[in-house]
């Protein structure tokens, strides 16, 4: 009996929490249901969301248990949610979410715009949520998606050695995965490549993934980059949509499409049915009409040939 096969990376898709959180107007949530449906038939394995937040200050997540829950009806998903602390985590589990994401910055100056605490103070309210998941939802895995590794536009320059420090501290606590993310778009490929080797010198298989923003046209380059350090789950988002509300001048993730195009034509299996993917554009354009999507891959189409 032949096994199916497993794709080469993950790519987690970040737009229905990172790239809704980040635009001005609020998806209707039938609308966002609709999107996450399509995302889903398309072969995508992970998806982030929703955000547990107050709604009075990300409205856009107003409606996180009811999209979590709905996107569980999808089997082969992993639902991940995004919480910035403990209350957060116990309604994201409560729930049902199958993973969480905690944001813990490598900027001090960051840290306090966005959570308000400090990176150390991040590290001890991530430590609650792993002890309270350790002792209500044992196996659901926590991630941390470290903010601002490669600069800061608050801050400027985060220096290697703080983001590696970090790293260190939330592994010892128990986090299962540390990604490193480019919050502002202030990487460059060497820088990349060289953090992330770094980072699994020092952490090893808790490596997480790469989280990487389009700011200055970078973005495939560093998940390149980031790829041959060893890495192997990519965050990205559909349209490009993203960015982060407490930095300023932090725009565009990675688009989704041209992510899984670039590794695709390389030989590098996703799982995902390109077609099916850039079909996922329609609900997304029906419930943010008029906000601009980008993606160089939808606008030139397929290379004739491309197989399905």
């Amino acid at each position: 009996m032949t096994r199916p096969h497993t794709p080469d990376v993950l790519i987690s898709e970040v737009g229905p929490r990172d790239g809704l959180q980040s635009v001005k107007a609020t998806m209707h949530t039938t609308h966002k249901l609709l999107w996450i449906d399509a995302l889903a038939a398309a072969g995508l394995r992970e998806i982030e969301v929703a955000s547990f937040v107050p709604a009075k200050l990300l409205p856009q997540m107003a409606d996180a248990a009811l999209v979590v829950q709905h996107a569980l009806r999808h089997t082969g998903l992993r639902v991940m949610a995004l919480v910035p602390n403990l209350r957060g985590a116990q309604a994201a589990l409560q729930s049902g979410a199958q993973k969480l994401t905690l944001p813990v910055s490598a900027s001090p100056a960051h840290s306090m715009a966005n959570v308000r605490k400090t990176p150390e103070a991040m590290v001890q309210e991530v430590q609650a949520v792993l002890h309270w998941r350790d002792q209500h939802a044992p196996g659901v895995p926590v991630e941390v998606g470290m903010s601002t590794a490669f600069g800061c536009t608050l801050q400027g320059h985060v220096p290697e050695a703080d983001v590696l420090r970090l790293a260190v501290q939330l592994a010892q606590v128990g986090v299962d995965e540390i990604g490193l993310s480019d919050t502002t778009g202030m990487g460059n490929p060497a820088q990349v490549s060289r953090l992330f080797q770094q980072l699994f010198r020092e952490i090893g298989e808790r490596t997480g993934s790469a989280h990487m923003h389009n700011t200055r046209g970078l973005g495939l380059a560093n998940c390149l980059a980031a790829y041959e350090a060893g890495v192997r789950t990519f965050d990205s988002s559909l349209g490009g949509l993203g960015g982060c509300p407490y930095a300023p001048g932090a725009s565009g993730n990675v688009v989704t499409e041209d992510l899984v195009f670039m590794l695709e034509a390389m030989g590098v299996s996703t799982g995902i049915d390109l077609e099916k993917l850039m079909a996922a554009r329609l609900p997304l354009q029906d419930g943010l009409p008029g906000e601009p999507l980008y993606g160089m891959t939808p606008e030139a189409g397929l290379p004739k040939g491309w197989r399905t």
